[in-house]
């Protein structure tokens, strides 16, 4: 990758609870670190993406009476699934990976601290109508083009590619660089969904 003006490298919620031993763990979440570290050599524009969730929040399975974590829901804006408790702002949960390099971030993007609306994309509340920012600071800086990596694949780092390549945006994923859940043939539906938008998808 050549280390041009007008593509950023957007890395996604490399954060302590989807990591092992982390309240929501990616199987393997730690494992993107040192990848995703020797990535940012080759870029000049970076944003790391944060979850910052309220204690209470609607997404979470404690606050529903009867239900479990990965229980599905309706909510206003579709189907919601039921989460662990997880990076709750303040939380060490919710800090980054601590080997993961966040000095040479240009922005820090926190989502999903609206307590009625979970937030997977970079770019948009579960609504896909409510937008976070980070399109604006983009254009602005002139950026054309996205490679994302982090955590989950086939949540947030999906639903961030998607948004990317409806707004435009030329989007890679890395997949050496992400990690999925894979939670009843979610990734597969991913891999499908963004390869269906043009999303490029590098082993």
């Amino acid at each position: 990758m050549s280390n041009s003006p007008h593509q950023a490298l957007i890395i996604i919620d490399v954060q302590t609870d989807f990591c092992p031993g982390g309240h929501l763990a990616v199987p393997g979440g730690d494992e993107v670190v040192e990848r995703i570290n020797a990535m940012q050599d080759d870029f000049s524009h970076i944003v790391l993406t944060q979850d910052w969730h309220p204690q209470v929040h609607l997404s979470f399975a404690s606050s529903h009476d009867g239900k479990a974590p990965y229980d599905m829901i309706d909510m206003p804006y579709g189907p919601q699934v039921l989460w662990p408790d997880h990076c709750v702002q303040g939380d060490p949960g919710a800090d980054f990976h601590p080997s993961l390099l966040t000095r040479r971030a240009n922005v820090i993007l926190r989502k999903g601290s609206n307590p009625a609306i979970d937030s997977y994309s970079a770019f948009f509340e579960n609504d896909h109508r409510t937008p976070t920012g980070l399109e604006g600071y983009l254009r602005e800086k002139g950026i054309t083009s996205l490679v994302m990596a982090g955590l989950a694949t086939d949540f947030c780092v999906r639903f961030s590619a998607v948004d990317a390549a409806k707004l435009g945006f030329a989007v890679s994923v890395d997949l050496g660089a992400c990690r999925a859940i894979d939670l009843d043939g979610s990734l597969q539906a991913a891999l499908e969904d963004m390869t269906s938008h043009g999303v490029t998808l590098i082993d």
